[in-house]
C-alpha cells in the first residue's frame, strides 16, 4: 500500500502540485528519500524521525521508500517535512488516508514534534484553494494563510494536535486573517526637512506618478532624509497590491507576524549587495531586492559604489516589471514593478562646487566617478534633480507649514485619478501609473498640446533625448498636469512639458 499525501514545491511565484508517496515494503530497515531532494529534504528524515518518537512511534523495520513526484521535478526547503511525516503516520495506519488526501501540508517539524514556520505559505493556500483543497499549516502561519479565502485551515503547533484533531479527541480552530501594520505613528515627516524645495517638488512628482528618481548632491544636503519620508507620502497597497506583494514576502519568510502587508515595501540595501541579491538567485533562485520592492521602493544610496554588475541588471527588470533569474536547467520569474529611487554624491569627495573643500583632483574626479554609471541605466530614471548644501539662512527657517500629510492627500488623489484612468487591463497587464503608460495608451492620454509638443520636439533635438527619454518626458508631464489640474481629462500643456524636461539629465555638452 502507498500512502500519498499532496504538497507543493514553488517555481518563482508558481506554485507546483507535489504528490508525497510513501511506502512501506519488505527488505532490510532503510529510509529513502527520492524525487531530486536537495540537502534541506534529504535531511527531513532525521528530523521526521526525532519528532515520531517524541510522539511515542518508532518506524517499523522495514524498506520506507519516499518519492516526490513528480520526479523530474528539484525539490528544495524544509517544508517537505510535515508532507513527509503525515505519509508515514498514514502508512503506519495512525491517521486516515482519505481524510488527508483532502489537504494540502506544509510545514518544518522540530525534533519534539513542533511545527516551525516556513516560506511560501500564502502562495500554497491561494493554491489549494483554487484545488478546492484545505490546508494545514504551522500554527504561527495559519492568520497568514486565512488570506487565501473560504478554505478549511488546520494550523497546528505540533504533530500530536494534528494527530488528535484527526482522530477527534482535540480540534483545531481555524484562524483568522489579520493585517501586519509596518508603519510606524511616528514616521518622519517632510516638515523636518528645511529648504530644498526643487526636490521636495520631485519628490511629491515622483510619489504621485510611480517615478524613478536620481538625487545629487553634496553630503549633507538631505538626499537620504527625503526618501526616508517617500514611504510617508506613499497611498497604502490596494487588496489586490496586498496580496500580490504579500505572495512574494511568504517565499521569502519575511511575514512573521502571519499577515498581510499594507504599506508599501521600501528597501535600501548597502551599495556592497552583489548582483544576485539585487536581481535575485543563488542556490535556490530566491527573490532580490527588485522584487522584494515589487510595487513599493528600492532606494539605493551612495549609487555609483555599487559594482557595475549589479547596476546594469537593473535594466531589464526597470522596463519590463519583471527579474528573471536564469539557471542551466530552468528559470524562474519573480515580478519586479518598483519604483527606484537613488542619490549619489556630485564626485568621490561630494564638494565638487565649493572649492573650499573639494579636493585636489577636482574636476577629473567628478567625471571618473559619474562615469560608473552607464548612459542606458541613466536613461530609464525619469527625474534627475540636484540637491544643493542647505545654508544657514534655511536651517534658520521655521518648521515648514506644509508636512506629509497634506502632500500624501495630493498623491493619493492624483493615484486615484490614475486607477480610474487605467481602468481595465491593457494587453493582459493591468496599468496602476502614469510610469507604467506605454504605447498607444501613452499617446492618448498624455499628448501635449501643440506648443507643448513643439517645445518637447525642440528639446529633443538639442538635447539629443532618445525614444526612451521622449517618453519618459510625457509621463512625467502627464503626472505634473495630474497634480496641476486634477482632472484626468486636463490636456498635457506647455508648462507641464517644461517643467518634466527640466529634470531630465543634460548630456555633458549640451
Amino acid at each position: 500500500m502507498v500512502a500519498h499525501v499532496s504538497t507543493v514545491a514553488f517555481q518563482g511565484v508558481d506554485v507546483v502540485d507535489v504528490d508525497v508517496q510513501v511506502q512501506m515494503g519488505a527488505g532490510l530497515p532503510a529510509f529513502t528519500i527520492v524525487g531530486l531532494p536537495d540537502k534541506a529534504v534529504g535531511e527531513s528524515k532525521e528530523r521526521v524521525r526525532a519528532a515520531l518518537n517524541a510522539l511515542g512511534l518508532a518506524l517499523p523495520p522495514k524498506r520506507i521508500t519516499v518519492n516526490l513526484a513528480p520526479a523530474d521535478l528539484a525539490k528544495e526547503g524544509s517544508h517537505f517535512d510535515l508532507p513527509i511525516a503525515l505519509g508515514l503516520l498514514s502508512a503506519m495506519d495512525v491517521l486516515p488516508d482519505d481524510t488527508l488526501a483532502r489537504y494540502t501540508a506544509l510545514g518544518e517539524l522540530s525534533l519534539d514534534g513542533a511545527l516551525a514556520p516556513v516560506a511560501g505559505v500564502l502562495p500554497a493556500a491561494i493554491d489549494a484553494s483554487a484545488r478546492d483543497r484545505g490546508l494545514i499549516c504551522p500554527a504561527a502561519q495559519g492568520g497568514e494563510a486565512a488570506w487565501a479565502g473560504e478554505l478549511d485551515i488546520l494550523a497546528a503547533p505540533d504533530v500530536l494536535a494534528l494527530v488528535n484533531h484527526f482522530k477527534g479527541t482535540q480540534m483545531l480552530s481555524q484562524p483568522v486573517a489579520r493585517a501586519r501594520h509596518e508603519r510606524a505613528p511616528a514616521a518622519p515627516d517632510l516638515r523636518d526637512i528645511k529648504g530644498q524645495e526643487t526636490a521636495k517638488r520631485a519628490l511629491e512628482i515622483a510619489a504621485a506618478g510611480g517615478h524613478n528618481l536620481l538625487m545629487s548632491g553634496p553630503p549633507g544636503a538631505g538626499k537620504s532624509m527625503l526618501a526616508a519620508r517617500l514611504p510617508g507620502i506613499l497611498p497604502p497597497l490596494s487588496a489586490a497590491e496586498a496580496l500580490e506583494v504579500s505572495m512574494i514576502h511568504s517565499l521569502s519568510n519575511t511575514l512573521p507576524e502571519g499577515g498581510l502587508m499594507t504599506a508599501r515595501p521600501f528597501r535600501d540595501p548597502h551599495h556592497s549587495a552583489s548582483l544576485a541579491a539585487l536581481v535575485g538567485g543563488g542556490t535556490r533562485a530566491r527573490p532580490g531586492e527588485v522584487s522584494l520592492a515589487h510595487r513599493g521602493v528600492l532606494f539605493l544610496d551612495e549609487l555609483p559604489e555599487f559594482s557595475r554588475q549589479a547596476l546594469e541588471s537593473l535594466r531589464q527588470p526597470i522596463e519590463s516589471g519583471r527579474a528573471v533569474v536564469s539557471r542551466a536547467n530552468h528559470h524562474v520569474a519573480y515580478p519586479a514593478r518598483f519604483q527606484l529611487v537613488a542619490a549619489m554624491n556630485p564626485c568621490r569627495c561630494g564638494h565638487l562646487d565649493d572649492p573650499a573643500l573639494a579636493c585636489s583632483r577636482a574636476p577629473r574626479c567628478a567625471t571618473d566617478y559619474q562615469a560608473r554609471l552607464s548612459g542606458p541605466l541613466l536613461d530609464r530614471i525619469d527625474l534627475h534633480v540636484d540637491v544643493p548644501a542647505v545654508s544657514a539662512a534655511d536651517l534658520a527657517l521655521p518648521v515648514p507649514a506644509e508636512g506629509s500629510a497634506e502632500v500624501a492627500a495630493r498623491v493619493s488623489a492624483v493615484r486615484e485619478l490614475q486607477r480610474r484612468r487605467y481602468a481595465g487591463p491593457v494587453e493582459g497587464q493591468a496599468i496602476l501609473t502614469n510610469a507604467e503608460a506605454d504605447g498607444e495608451m501613452l499617446d492618448s492620454v498624455a499628448a501635449p498640446d501643440a506648443d507643448g509638443k513643439a517645445l518637447l520636439t525642440e528639446a529633443a533635438e538639442k538635447l539629443k533625448l532618445s525614444a526612451r527619454g521622449w517618453h519618459r518626458v510625457l509621463r512625467v508631464a502627464r503626472t505634473i498636469a495630474d497634480l496641476d489640474a486634477g482632472d484626468a481629462d486636463a490636456p498635457v500643456r506647455r508648462v507641464h512639458v517644461a517643467e518634466a524636461l527640466s529634470y531630465r539629465r543634460v548630456a555633458p555638452g549640451h
